[in-house]
């Protein structure tokens, strides 16, 4: 198994990057997540994934370890092929990705191009529990923070707010004050909205 590649990067392209070494030529797909993170230098280091088929060897490139992990977890789930798995860490962070499954968003899951309800669902259920244990989420504070947030959000829509522009203001909220309640968020964002 090759598990990283470090040379002269000859090209870079938001779906792939060609990365010379010892006089070959290596090509990886990489997600738009990884284009963003890979530097306009000369030497690079990617992590990598080789996917070995009837009819192809297929390397695909990550800037870290996570997210080369969140990778192989979405991989393992039925119905989600290499591609699938590469546009959705081309969608969202693996960070946004480890939160949505750790929280049940399957909203956020659904709104990757390409997967449907019953996909984002098989998603959360077979790796919620992964996720949880590789990660060390506490359970009882994701859902915690999460009603919160859910509870500000829905009561920030019935005074006929965006949910998407509220969801900006109440994560930057969050940010600063994650122990903060309901009546706080709201408040909070009313000013920021």
């Amino acid at each position: 198994m090759i598990t990283h590649i470090q040379g002269k990067l000859i090209e870079k392209n938001p779906t792939h990057v060609v990365i010379e070494c010892n006089g070959l030529g290596y090509m990886l797909n990489i997600s738009l997540h990884t284009y963003s993170q890979i530097p306009d230098k000369e030497n690079l280091k990617l992590f990598t994934h080789l996917q070995v088929k009837e009819d192809s060897h297929t390397l695909y490139g990550f800037s870290s370890l996570v997210e080369r992990e969140i990778f192989r977890l979405l991989i393992s789930v039925s119905g989600i092929g290499a591609s699938i798995a590469r546009t959705m860490l081309s969608s969202l962070t693996p960070q946004q990705i480890k939160e949505g499954i750790a929280n049940n968003d399957v909203a956020l899951i659904q709104s990757i191009k390409g997967v449907g309800a019953k996909t984002s669902q098989r998603v959360i259920i077979d790796l919620k529990d992964k996720i949880l244990k590789i990660y060390d989420i506490d359970e009882v504070s994701v859902s915690k923070d999460n009603t919160n947030k859910n509870e500000a959000l829905s009561a920030l829509e019935v005074l006929g707010f965006v949910r998407k522009q509220a969801e900006r203001v109440v994560d930057k909220i969050l940010v600063t004050q994650p122990e903060a309640n309901v009546e706080t968020i709201i408040k909070q964002a009313l000013k920021n909205l």
